[in-house]
């Protein structure tokens, strides 16, 4: 209980704005077991930092942090992000970390980047054991921040010609997990020019991402 305390009054500041004592906000990149390219759409989260702290007025980091799942680490990061294209694997240790993480308060983001989907739900089952990710319907206030998205994910890379959907794990009530499927939102947020996506593309990414980030800084 103290630990998510600490985390609500971290994010009550940071919303107010950091100063010169308790620092920026920074948010971090999961480095995770397996073999998966955890380090994936390296220029991913700069971007969308940049174009957080210019749109929504947050002072973000600009200098992402990489956190591994059994780190004491991890509790200083308000948003975690994950992604890659291949095996995820998380120990008992690794597991426990992360589930108290995220019941202080925590929030964790996984973007499958094509190829994280076999592993994403058997290993966040180790987590989460007594919760199953639920579809987030068109309603759900994540797609109604700043930004309005009435239709759910952007579609931003076509790999099985599936609709993007956006899952999460609820844990007393709130969403503690969100998993973006079919979508490449991650990709998005990238360097122009790296994966051939126009600028609109690119633009509702980020603004999807922004949405993101508001809706934990603020639920």
């Amino acid at each position: 209980m103290k630990t998510r305390v600490i985390i609500f009054i971290f994010l009550a500041l940071t919303m107010l704005g950091a100063n010169a004592q308790n620092g920026p906000l920074r948010i971090a990149r999961l480095k995770y077991a397996g073999g998966g390219d955890w380090y994936a759409a390296r220029t991913a989260l700069p971007n969308l930092i940049a174009f957080c702290n210019r749109q929504l007025g947050t002072s973000i980091d600009a200098i992402e942090d990489e956190v591994e799942p059994a780190s004491k680490e991890i509790f200083n990061f308000p948003y975690v992000f994950m992604t890659g294209h291949g095996t995820f694997l998380l120990n008992d240790n690794e597991a426990d970390n992360l589930r108290n993480y995220l019941m202080a308060g925590g929030f964790l983001h996984i973007d499958d980047n094509y190829g994280l989907d076999p592993h994403v739900r058997p290993q966040m089952k180790k987590v989460f054991p007594e919760l199953d990710f639920v579809e987030l319907p068109f309603n759900h206030p994540i797609f109604h921040q700043k930004y309005e998205f009435g239709g759910g994910l952007p579609k931003i890379h076509e790999h099985d010609g599936k609709a993007p959907q956006a899952f999460g794990l609820l844990f007393e009530g709130r969403l503690v997990c969100l998993y973006t499927y079919e979508c490449d939102l991650g990709n998005g947020w990238e360097d122009f020019g790296i994966h051939g996506d126009s600028e609109e593309t690119r633009l509702k990414a980020l603004k999807m991402g922004a949405n993101i980030l508001q809706y934990v800084f603020t639920q």
